[in-house]
């Protein structure tokens, strides 16, 4: 079984498709992002928020930067993990971090880093972070193994 990186990363099983597969016939430059963005999404909504628990506290968080290192091809067929926790936090702006390896043998397909800005619902604008939010993904909770 692959260890996670930190106590308490979100978890995210994954099999790759043959819509994940470009023309040179692995897994195709976009596909990490959008799993890394699902696993993102599926971290915030089993901590509780979802779409709707955004709307109450007036703000969500958008991607403000994103960065990827490709390491190892993945190729139909092939189940992978990935791991996303959070480890940066400060006013209107929070840091996470991903890695997607293959369930076998752990070797890293890929890891990431994105910024996400905390903005206003109605507005759009940033806005700081409620302490709620500061609490659930406070980058303390997810120390290296």
């Amino acid at each position: 079984m692959v260890e996670s990186p930190v106590e308490n990363a979100y978890r995210m099983e994954i099999e790759v498709v043959e819509g994940d597969i470009d023309v040179l016939g692995h897994v195709g430059n976009s596909v990490p992002i959008r799993w890394m963005n699902e696993a993102a999404w599926g971290h915030s909504k089993a901590l509780g928020y979802d779409l709707e628990g955004y709307r109450r506290l007036g703000g969500w968080f958008v991607v403000k930067r994103f960065e990827v290192e490709y390491q190892t091809p993945g190729y139909l067929g092939e189940r992978l993990i990935g791991f996303t926790w959070p480890d940066g936090l400060w006013k209107a702006t929070a840091r996470r971090r991903h890695l997607i390896v293959k369930e076998g043998d752990g070797e890293v397909v890929a890891e990431g880093m994105n910024v996400w800005a905390y903005v206003d619902v109605e507005t759009g604008r940033p806005r700081r972070i409620p302490e709620e939010l500061r609490n659930a993904f406070d980058p303390r909770k997810f120390p290296p193994v």
